[in-house]
């Protein structure tokens, strides 16, 4: 349990969610690996199969960048997982196609990711799942700000002296 920085008021809810978060995605992974996949994977192959959709819209919806997408892409395609087609409307997207191997992948993953998820819950009652979901959902769907403040300017490391 973390405790309050001295002056500060609210407890590091970021802290808490980015660990929470952590936590549960190495449960994901471990659990997904029983049948050779993991929580990116999956998270693009279930999105691709809901809706038509460019690498840069699964991108986003995954929350990967462009080169990760790319290389996750790569990875379900050599893996006869997912398919690059071209798009009807923009002939330099690239629409994400699941083959009939990547929705079977998917189905057995929805189960492996259901049971993870109510493993985590099982340690509440019906009471305070409720009330932690419905919290969770209300932080989701807070407004973010547009641009972070700096967001304009690149991060650099200082120079390290030369010796």
């Amino acid at each position: 349990m973390s405790t309050p920085f001295p002056g500060r008021t609210a407890r590091d809810l970021t802290g808490m969610l980015v660990q929470a978060a952590h936590a549960m995605n190495t449960r994901l992974a471990v659990a997904l690996a029983e049948i050779d996949s993991t929580p990116r994977a999956h998270c693009v192959l279930l999105h691709a199969m809901e809706a038509q959709r460019t690498q840069s819209e699964l991108a986003q919806i995954a929350g990967l960048d462009k080169t990760t997408m790319v290389v996750t892409t790569d990875e379900l395609e050599r893996a006869g997982l997912a398919e690059r087609h071209p798009s009807p409307t923009d002939r330099r997207a690239r629409i994400i196609v699941v083959t009939p191997a990547g929705e079977e992948l998917v189905r057995r993953g929805e189960v492996i990711v259901d049971r993870v998820h109510t493993e985590a819950l099982d340690g509440m009652s019906p009471g305070e799942r409720q009330v932690f979901v419905d919290a969770l959902t209300r932080l989701e769907q807070m407004p973010a700000e547009a641009t972070p403040p700096a967001a304009d300017k690149p991060v650099r490391r200082p120079r390290r002296p030369r010796q």
